[in-house]
């Protein structure tokens, strides 16, 4: 698949009543949009088109080197969780851990890289670094993607770091296609990041083997205006910030600060810190919330419906979760990747699942693939990209 974007300059050559390649005189493309079906084409909306269409350029992928099995698992549990239960109950058949050097923001910058390596792009083209990777990392207060600003060279790119937890890449790619469609002097957004908080969980507390699934990745979208495929269509979240603090890491804040006493325990303190407000609530609202998200999104992507998604990019949850929300949209597992040999990478998810559906060959010209998250504090999100050649 050829994916092409459209600079400032090849834009204004378009305007000018020149090709993209500055010769010879400008011709309405073969295949034409459905705007041009609708009225005559003129040059002059075809670069309307082009300067209104915001699309992926491409992803990379960091994973570490190093895994827990369930095996593992079970063990760090005590026994408590048997190894067949972890794999069959939980979904996880194994998942990546941080190995040496493996920092929340290396891992990010490293992702960012193998999008560079896949792309082509000279980072010097990167006008803005949206970093989702998460508040775990190197060292406290510093900004991730100025980290990775410098890491990757992007020596032209300004950067900020957004936080809105497993959500965070979803909630990246909408003010990214915001802030493209809204500034004409950003070109390229690079959304990247890394995550590693599974270092917070404790496997001997029963009351969050949600959390067990937990591993450590980065992964990288470079968005850019005037793409002709893979373009970002309509998105949604939906937030309830009564639930912000009913699940954390609890030692170490400024409620509960760090201690020569606690210092060790805070580092295995992702904790329910009101497991039953949370749980009592998420029963009621968290299904709804995400079809909501699923279903908005869809209609903001052009009157799309549930029967036109090809393809769920899902993030890690338990098995029977994982199968009930299938038949609840009407997919098939062919529609979808389990994650089982990955756990759940955070906000990485969508990122690797969008990867496993390319190679596995689930995602085609054409498709519509729906990338959709969640994450505590409480937040749910679907976007929607139709991938390959616009039509």
């Amino acid at each position: 698949m050829t994916t092409t974007s459209y600079s400032r300059a090849t834009l204004g050559r378009v305007q000018e009543g020149l090709p993209r390649d500055g010769h010879g005189p400008w011709k309405a493309p073969a295949a034409q949009c459905h705007h041009c079906q609708v009225r005559p084409p003129t040059k002059e909306s075809h670069v309307e088109i082009l300067q209104n269409n915001v699309g992926i350029l491409g992803y990379g992928l960091y994973l570490p080197e190093h895994y827990l099995t369930a095996r593992d698992i079970s063990d760090a549990t005590g026994g408590v969780w048997s190894e067949q239960a972890v794999i069959d109950k939980l979904g996880i058949i194994r998942k990546p851990v941080p190995g040496p050097g493996d920092g929340t923001q290396e891992m990010g910058a490293r992702a960012a890289l193998d999008a560079l390596e896949r792309t082509g792009l000279d980072p010097a083209e990167i006008d803005v670094i949206l970093c989702v990777g998460e508040e775990w990392k190197e060292y406290g207060l510093t900004t991730s993607a100025l980290y990775i600003q410098d890491r990757i060279g992007a020596t032209n790119a300004w950067g900020i770091d957004i936080a809105n937890r497993c959500c965070t890449t979803l909630t990246a790619l909408k003010m990214a296609k915001d802030m493209l469609l809204a500034d004409d002097d950003i070109d390229t957004i690079l959304v990247a990041g890394g995550y590693r908080n599974g270092d917070f969980v404790d496997y001997t507390d029963s009351t969050v083997s949600m959390m067990f699934n937990l591993g450590a990745g980065g992964g990288a979208f470079i968005v850019r205006k005037g793409m002709d495929s893979n373009l970002i269509l309509g998105s949604h979240i939906i937030a309830d910030g009564s639930l912000v603090h009913t699940a954390g890491v609890q030692i170490g804040g400024i409620n509960e600060p760090s201690t020569p006493e606690n210092v060790e325990e805070g580092y295995r303190s992702l904790r329910l810190m009101d497991p039953v407000t949370m749980k009592d609530k998420l029963n009621q609202t968290s299904l709804p919330n995400w079809y909501t998200c699923i279903d908005e999104s869809l209609r903001k992507s052009g009157g799309l419906t549930r029967d036109d998604i090809d393809y769920l990019a899902i993030l890690h949850f338990k098995r029977s979760q994982h199968l009930a929300m299938l038949a609840d949209l009407g997919l098939t597992e062919d529609q979808t990747t389990y994650l089982e040999n990955y756990g759940h990478l955070g906000q990485v998810d969508q990122m690797l699942s969008l990867h496993l559906g390319l190679e596995a060959g689930k995602i085609t010209d054409g498709s519509l693939v729906t990338l959709i998250a969640a994450g505590i504090g409480y937040v749910w999100a679907s976007t929607c990209i139709r991938w390959g050649k616009a039509n």
